[in-house]
């Protein structure tokens, strides 16, 4: 029997003592060590007052980004944390105008709604033009050629996620950072998706800026966002939506014009959530001691479970919402498992911890801290779920008329 060493950090997060998690696409398991880290924070403010800003907590925004940089291939001191990836496509998007001919927002089908909303909402008010590119035959993905000639001349920005949160399509970043390039547009790579379960490499793909957070696969919990933008863009960027810690001298307390820092802070904005910065640091430390600084260690443990997941569902007729081609698929599997909905809520009630999306079924994500027999538990209460029709007590639930 082949032994998994990533397994080995298994323990250091309580959960899974009692739970079958696959649902780190959502929401990672929490580390024992974050609630130590939590209790610095309290101390800290209990016995230091106001005098912890200088202490501790005015550079933590970059401290924590310099544990996600080389997660992600950034240098250090390029990654700044705001509190979602909402408020960071904002600062982006705020740092360029589109009231010229370079008007045009590039953007696919499959993004998650909340970054649709930004572009959709805000920056029509701002006068940009929105091009969005749709579903592919499949349903799972987009044309890449059919994105690639979208992007032209008039493209000012091209937000996209890495990895696309119903189906787990995973995109070739390459050819778009490639076209955009080309044409002087600018790629906003979101890596929410695969950032702790697969290799990212913003520097070495030549992505100009980057978005993402720690609630996911990297295990930081709610609040811990991040924010890359390469080093030698970051001067040429001034962001309307801003705030007193971006200023080159914040205790100045100066009236505006405003003048921006030189570093990460220059996308920062008003005082940051400290206690969810102390939550973000121990997730990265783990998935860094565990991969060893080689993230595809932990994306060929990703890719093997999230096969023996789909021939799973294959041996029992349930159609899979998730590419099978490995270059196209991200951390989790998304299946059409017969009253979804309610199985899935089923199985949360038993422990075993899942969520479902409305076209996309009932989504499982092994990680590195999972086991295989995590997977035939799971597999075997659905099976046990459908053929006793146990799900018919979650329907009934949802029924009742309050």
């Amino acid at each position: 029997m082949l032994v998994d060493p990533l397994l080995e950090f298994r323990s250091h997060f309580p959960i899974l003592a009692q739970t079958t998690y696959l649902v780190s696409h959502s929401l990672g398991a929490m580390p024992a060590a974050t609630r130590e880290a939590l209790a610095e924070y309290a101390e800290l403010w209990a016995t230091r007052g106001v005098r912890a800003w200088g202490d501790r907590w005015w550079l933590m925004s970059i401290e924590i980004g310099d544990l996600i940089a080389p997660l992600i291939g950034a240098p250090r001191g390029s990654v700044v944390m705001l509190p979602n990836v909402t408020t960071a496509e904002a600062v982006v998007l705020s740092s360029f105008d589109f009231s010229g001919p370079r008007n045009r927002v590039v953007i696919v089908d499959g993004e998650f709604p909340s970054v649709r909303y930004i572009y959709d909402g805000l920056a029509r008010r701002l006068g940009a033009d929105i091009v969005t590119i749709p579903h592919d035959a499949t349903g799972l993905g987009f044309d890449l050629d059919r994105l690639l000639k979208a992007i032209d001349e008039r493209t000012q920005i091209v937000p996209i996620a890495h990895v696309l949160f119903e189906s787990s399509f995973m995109i070739d970043v390459e050819p778009i950072a490639r076209r955009c390039r080309e044409v002087g547009a600018t790629l906003v790579l979101d890596v929410f998706q695969s950032a702790g379960i697969a290799p990212v490499e913003v520097k070495r793909w030549d992505v100009p800026i980057a978005v993402g957070g720690v609630l996911k696969w990297l295990c930081g919990g709610p609040g811990g966002s991040f924010l890359y933008v390469d080093p030698e863009l970051r001067p040429r960027l001034e962001p309307s939506f801003t705030g007193w810690m971006a200023h080159a001298n914040p205790f100045g307390f100066e009236p505006p014009p405003m003048r921006f820092r030189d570093d990460a802070l220059r996308f920062a904005l008003g005082t940051p959530s400290v206690p969810s910065l102390y939550a973000a640091r121990e997730g990265p430390k783990i998935i860094s001691e565990a991969c060893g600084g080689e993230m595809i260690l932990i994306r060929r443990k990703s890719l093997r479970q999230t096969e023996k997941l789909i021939a799973m569902a294959d041996q029992r007729g349930f159609e899979v919402r998730t590419p099978r081609d490995t270059l196209q698929r991200g951390g989790s599997v998304s299946i059409l498992i017969p009253h979804a909905k309610e199985v899935a809520a089923e199985l949360n009630a038993e422990d075993i911890v899942c969520d479902f999306r409305p076209g996309a079924g009932v989504r499982f994500s092994p990680h590195f801290y999972t086991t295989d027999e995590d997977l035939d538990r799971a597999f075997a209460a659905v099976d046990d779920i459908l053929r006793s029709e146990r799900w018919h007590r979650q329907d009934s639930r949802q029924n009742i008329v309050t």
